[in-house]
């Protein structure tokens, strides 16, 4: 198993100071969250995209270029790159830029994003979110793969031998693709044989189960073989501890903050106490075997090889927090690494030649955006 950690940056008050940190210490913390991680043996570290409050993740390529200049060895993923909002030739440019920069060190996780304040900004209306999705994917993909580049678009104008510069490092890049609560992302990953990565965050346990179900199905049905599945999940937190008790005596405030930041947004909480959240959730509080068992729980419904860990403290103290990840790394990450797999294929830089990566027969020459099955909300 691999182990990914990741941040959002969320910028907010502390959940239990209620003090916020200036935007440009909020990005220094990212950075020595990254050193932290690459320096505590992570497999990869990732950055959201978000374009409202309370994130100021709004550039994920420039962040992970620091991140790279930064480190030498963990792997760079973003979490998500929502390229229902984005042009997919600029998009390429940034991460094709970035991935030459970092050696080949760069995976995308690809999403068409939430929140309604973003969607607004860049001028994206639920009814042609997905589609939107799916087309700048497809591009995406073509540009990466083709030294010129025809291509039929709505949402953008068409390319006609269009040549998009830099060409590539990795041939071609790893693109994962980020389910939360729609058939569609699920159904996009499959028909393309690309790997899915559940967000598995916001509610228990049945609908990501479900979605990566369907995922299972739907590759079947698209002529791919089943051994080349790979799924990734997150965790809603963490807090490794020597104990159980001491786990919860050290979280509990941080929940509680977090209980009273969503009831202060009118939203109605998931798991309305902390004991709920630990059985409940995905997130991983407790001790270093209550964890174990906990991960292999959701990897007997998930199957997955890649699991993504918060890299933030998120109102722990900086203490509790680097303890917390040096415990998983030393107690918990060595058993899960022998006891789960990993993903079937290798997590160095994808540098196959042009032919190797030839479609299999069964994936559609150019799968219009409107192929895909109706959004399952």
């Amino acid at each position: 198993m691999k182990f990914l950690a990741i941040t959002l940056i969320v910028h907010r008050p502390d959940p239990i100071t209620g003090v916020q940190k200036p935007t440009h210490d909020r990005f220094r913390e990212v950075l020595d969250n990254a050193l932290l991680a690459e320096e505590l043996g992570f497999d990869g570290f990732g950055v959201g995209e978000r374009h409202e409050r309370p994130f100021i993740s709004s550039s994920p390529p420039v962040v992970l270029s620091h991140v790279a200049a930064l480190t030498k060895r963990i792997r760079l993923f973003t979490a998500v790159t929502t390229l229902s909002l984005l042009d997919p030739v600029r998009a390429y440019e940034d991460y094709a830029t970035l991935d030459h920069l970092s050696d080949g060190r760069l995976d995308l996780i690809i999403g068409k994003g939430n929140g309604a304040a973003q969607r607004d900004l860049f001028d994206v209306t639920p009814e042609d979110q997905w589609d939107r999705n799916a087309e700048s994917y497809e591009v995406f993909r073509k540009i990466w793969r083709q030294d010129k580049v025809t291509a039929e678009t709505r949402f953008r104008p068409e390319l006609k031998d269009a040549e998009v510069w830099p060409r590539p490092y990795q041939q071609p890049i790893r693109v994962w693709h980020g389910s939360a609560t729609s058939k569609e992302s699920v159904d996009l990953a499959a028909r393309y044989g690309d790997p899915l990565f559940s967000a598995n965050v916001t509610n228990p346990i049945e609908p990501y189960a479900e979605l990566i179900r369907y995922y299972r199905e739907r590759w079947e049905h698209y002529g791919h073989d089943p051994a080349d599945i790979a799924v990734g999940a997150g965790t809603a937190g963490l807090y490794a501890a020597r104990t159980s008790q001491e786990a919860l005596a050290a979280y509990r405030p941080v929940f509680e903050g977090n209980l009273a930041f969503q009831k202060s947004l009118g939203l109605e909480p998931v798991f309305p106490t902390l004991e709920d959240f630990v059985e409940r959730s995905s997130a991983l509080i407790g001790s270093p075997q209550q964890i174990i068992d906990k991960v292999h729980r959701y990897h007997e419904r998930f199957g997955h090889t890649v699991l993504h860990l918060h890299a933030d403290a998120s109102g722990l103290g900086d203490t509790q927090h680097r303890d917390s990840l040096e415990r998983f790394q030393s107690e918990v990450a060595p058993v899960l690494r022998r006891e789960i797999p990993d993903p079937p294929f290798a997590w160095g830089p994808v540098l196959a030649t042009p032919e190797a990566e030839a479609k299999p027969a069964s994936e559609p020459a150019s799968a219009p955006a409107s192929t895909s099955v109706p959004a399952d909300r």
